[in-house]
């Protein structure tokens, strides 16, 4: 069994610095800024728009994290064919997610915003968005969800190369768990700055319709493109 212990001051603080700075530039690939755009797109405000892509962020460095431990606990490998699989779900979510989008602005938008209760919490937002509640707090699945399959998909390739990199698996552990950590702020500054750009031009719920079907326009592209690489690699 590989040992994670030894990571040492020198590989700590690189795979630390390395691990932070290539996960949130990793925020910035076109899957994932395609599929937070469909959901940045229903709420164009800076601060709905950041919780969004921290939480796409969260799910994705969970996917990193676990994954990542288990595969340098085993010394192994995922196996082409599942790195495969995992590539054609993200093509298939991102084609699921545009085409929802596009149907959503056909039929004007995401909706109007009516109040509900779970238990003791009232709140209100637009359709009904799958969630679940925190405490007092409601917390979207649908991001999260989105960031786990993303991040099942580059888990295997992101073990291997912090493996390649870092002079130990302690040191390639602190790397994968630093890149998610760079990946979940990375993703939250880049949604919330688009959200703040989005929500400064949208006036109006016909303006919100026709961002919404560009949005999941581009992400039916992204995905259907995604999935031809994924395919053609396979």
């Amino acid at each position: 069994m590989i040992d994670l212990g030894g990571v040492g001051d020198v590989g700590l603080v690189t795979g630390a610095l390395l691990g932070t700075l290539l996960g949130a530039r990793h925020a910035l690939e076109p899957d994932h800024l395609a599929a937070v755009s469909t959901l940045v797109a229903e709420r164009p405000r800076p601060r709905q728009a950041a919780l969004l892509g921290a939480l796409w962020g969260i799910g994705h460095a969970g996917a990193l994290v676990i994954v990542g431990a288990v595969l340098l606990l085993a010394r192994g490998q995922l196996p082409e064919r599942a790195i495969s699989a995992a590539e054609l779900a993200v093509a298939v979510m991102l084609i699921v997610l545009g085409a929802r989008g596009v149907r959503q602005a056909l039929r004007g938008g995401a909706g109007e915003v009516a109040p509900h209760r779970h238990g003791a919490v009232t709140h209100a937002h637009a359709g009904a968005h799958d969630h679940v509640h925190l405490g007092a707090r409601a917390v979207a699945l649908r991001p999260l969800v989105i960031g786990l399959i993303h991040g099942l998909a580059g888990s295997g390739g992101l073990t291997a190369l912090a493996l390649a990199e870092m002079p130990s698996a302690g040191a390639a552990m602190v790397y994968i768990g630093a890149f998610g950590a760079g990946s979940v702020a990375g993703m939250a500054a880049v949604s919330g700055v688009v959200g703040a750009s989005l929500g400064a031009v949208v006036h109006s719920a016909r303006a919100r319709a026709a961002l919404i079907g560009a949005a999941g326009a581009l992400s039916v592209v992204v995905g259907v493109v995604w999935g031809a690489a994924a395919l053609g690699a396979a």
